[in-house]
């Protein structure tokens, strides 16, 4: 969680190594170059800090327990996008009128697929990709009206679910459109999830059709079909694959294009189709699971739309000349948000993956084009992870250049950093130091839309500083279809994550175990609760956790108990300090919030990730660590230890060595001596989505850490 980041400019500054007299001159140079600039600055334009000084959102009573809204919503929350568009396929109907011949979808055509073996024996597959080749508002339409068509010849109803479970690509948000103009309900599935969780969502919404890829019908689909009793139809989004002899009577594979060559034939007598209602279920999303099996959250057309109005009203300036780059899981609502959004408003979406987002990616060619570098996008969401990433990876440059490079980006860093906190702008900072990292992206982001998991301060103001655009920080679940708050862009601070978007209401309700009143000084503190249109329906076949999550009040309105923990600030912003089901009550009394331990550790250069354990049997606090490997392997060399990778991640020696750097850390980010890890195991294998132990994004599974970590939280708590 963001837990009571500072976000004063002298905590996050970097350190530099130059002379003081030389440094004291530089400093009367760019107090110079300062008040030159500022003049002009001072009467031409309004100050970013003056509107970020602005009441951002306010409560409609004076009540401790009163909702928060913005203060662009406060007469009524909005729920439409667009007069009389109530459902997602008016919507698109709308946007297809009104851009008709405009670019809408774009993919990279592969040129070329090589094996490289690298210098451990491991080889992996790299592609040389060429331009992009977009799909118009109108192509988009045809193909999604074909496909439904054809679904519905194959015998899909209208208010009866067909599973997608299907990597981010033009495909999977055709085959959407064709399910929300049918009124067919889209059951959607990470790509990542393992075998007993995908036949559990399949059989749970007891689907016959389901859309995938080629490859995750080989590798994943093909294991587990015969548990799925009422499966009838495959239909695979790129070709058909191979067939197999052990595969299930019963079961036909058809391609995508034979679907809609089928709904287009049928089309031209005219078949009639079910056109959804507001209050019709548009998406069962299934969560990524943090805790067990993933749950099915049931969001209306209604829910949709009001999200995505909240979510458009913080991007200024929308339209035709953005470029939106798409490789999050279209399964997270933050992805199928921001997409809906784009396509609603004129904008390009071009298609990607992490594994090709830039240059450097692992899966381009060494001298050829990454995505970004291709389509130069203007939009961009990202998980906190992804941003770390890009984070460690820039410092780790700026440390391998010379003394006098080094010192120059320091102090062009911190530069940027003083006049951020003022307001103001560096354009020869932006050009002439910054430039180079900003093309790691494209060189034309002008915002960053974070989600998913809090991201830390240090992190949003290298995002601020490097890539020269604000960061849209987010708050928001499914349960809520994402809508919750997001900051504007004008707002540099850091720890927070915005106002109430305007299609929706927060207050703050007591929890006393924790101690967070919404009567606390100086900032009302407690439970976060959100209310709105954009609240979902509740759990798929899940009464029990629905009535526990979800209420209406005495006027009707929907409300979401998220288990998060805000405050709000004096101008309306909302901070995060702290979640329900983090909180640990050690043996002593303390409480400890794992999150914020977590977040105080993260960014340190020597952690690739981190997650603490506590319970209540016990009197300290204990983490489980996957090291940087460079910056592990150097740490080593400097204290005289030899060994494998495993070796050094297996070593007591080790272990104690970065126990130091992190109890140094903790002390520096004011934790308390009893929320500080006494003791940690290092892991040699990163957490990714495939391995089960984190969500698609990215967020910890705290449950399976812990049984894949028992043997070892055992030895740490003294059990043999």
């Amino acid at each position: 969680m963001n837990n009571h980041v500072s976000s004063k400019p002298s905590t996050m500054k970097l350190k530099h190594t130059i002379n003081p007299i030389l440094l004291y001159f530089i400093h009367f140079l760019i107090s110079l170059y300062t008040i030159l600039t500022y003049i002009p600055f001072y009467f031409f334009s309004e100050s970013r800090q003056e509107k970020s000084n602005r009441i951002k959102a306010k409560p409609v009573n004076s009540k401790p327990d009163s909702a928060y809204r913005s203060v662009n919503s406060l007469d009524g929350l909005a729920s439409v996008l667009y007069p009389g568009c109530d459902t997602l396929d008016k919507v698109f109907t709308y946007a297809k009128n009104k851009f008709k011949n405009k670019r809408l979808l774009g993919t990279r055509e592969v040129l070329n697929e090589e094996d490289e073996v690298q210098p451990n024996g491991k080889i992996f597959k790299k592609v040389i990709l060429g331009q992009y080749n977009w799909l118009s508002y109108e192509d988009v339409f045809v193909r999604a009206f074909n496909f439904g068509n054809g679904l519905q010849m194959l015998g899909q109803k209208p208010k009866t679910n067909i599973a997608i479970f299907c990597e981010t690509r033009a495909e999977w948000m055709i085959a959407a459109q064709a399910c929300f103009m049918y009124n067919f309900q889209l059951v959607t599935l990470y790509a990542t999830l393992g075998g007993p969780a995908i036949v559990h969502a399949l059989n749970e919404t007891e689907v016959t059709n389901i859309i995938t890829s080629k490859e995750l019908l080989q590798t994943k689909l093909k294991d587990i079909v015969s548990l799925v009793p009422r499966l009838r139809h495959i239909i695979t989004v790129d070709g058909k694959p191979p067939t197999w002899s052990e595969f299930p009577k019963g079961i036909i594979v058809h391609t995508m294009a034979a679907v809609e060559a089928l709904g287009a034939k049928a089309s031209m007598e005219n078949q009639p189709h079910s056109k959804p209602l507001p209050s019709d279920i548009a998406v069962i999303m299934y969560t990524s699971g943090s805790t067990g099996l993933p749950k099915g959250v049931m969001i209306s057309h209604s829910n949709i739309i009001a999200g995505i109005t909240g979510m458009a009203e913080r991007i200024p300036e929308l339209g035709g000349e953005d470029v939106y780059i798409g490789y999050l899981p279209l399964a997270h609502v933050l992805e199928l948000s921001a997409e809906l959004v784009c396509l609603s408003h004129g904008c390009r979406i071009g298609y990607s993956s992490p594994q090709t987002l830039a240059d450097q990616s692992s899966k381009i060619k060494k001298g050829s084009k990454g995505d970004t570098s291709m389509l130069k996008p203007t939009l961009m969401a990202a998980v906190p992870e992804i941003m770390d990433r890009i984070y460690k990876n820039v410092m780790n440059k700026v440390s391998e250049m010379s003394s006098f490079q080094r010192n120059l980006f320091i102090l062009a860093y911190n530069y940027k950093m003083e006049q951020i906190s003022k307001g103001r702008n560096t354009p020869l900072c932006d050009s002439f130091v910054f430039r180079k990292v900003r093309s790691l992206l494209g060189g034309n982001i002008r915002l960053l839309l974070c989600g998913g998991a809090p991201l830390s301060a240090t992190t949003q103001r290298f995002m601020n500083i490097c890539f020269c655009c604000p960061v849209g920080q987010g708050y928001g679940l499914t349960e809520s279809a994402g809508a919750g708050t997001i900051s504007e862009v004008w707002d540099y601070n850091t720890g927070r994550v915005g106002a109430p978007l305007v299609c929706c209401e927060i207050k703050l309700k007591n929890w006393e175990e924790g101690g967070y009143f919404n009567t606390d000084k100086p900032h009302p503190r407690g439970e976060i609760l959100i209310g709105g249109q954009s609240v979902t329906m509740g759990y798929y076949k899940n009464e029990a956790k629905t009535k526990a999550d979800f209420f209406e009040d005495e006027n009707g309105q929907r409300w979401l108990c998220t288990g998060d923990i805000g405050e709000f600030e004096p101008d309306g912003c909302l901070k995060i300090i702290d979640r329900k089901k983090d909180l640990v009550k050690l043996q002593a009394g303390e409480y400890v919030s794992l999150g914020k331990v977590e977040a105080a550790l993260k960014n340190l250069p020597l952690v690739d990730n981190i997650c603490a354990y506590a319970n209540s049997y016990h009197s300290y606090v204990i983490g489980f660590v996957v090291p940087n490997q460079k910056e592990l392997t150097e740490l080593a060399r400097k204290k005289g230890l030899k060994g494998t990778w495993e070796e050094l991640c297996n070593s007591c020696e080790m272990e104690n060595e970065v126990l130091k750097v992190l109890s140094e850390a903790a002390i520096s980010a004011s934790l308390e001596k009893f929320e500080i890890p006494v003791k940690i195991r290092l892991s040699p294998e990163p957490w990714t989505p495939e391995t089960g132990l984190v969500t698609d994004a990215f967020k910890l599974k705290r449950k399976e850490l812990k049984t894949h970590y028992q043997a070892d939280i055992e030895r740490m708590y003294g059990r043999k």
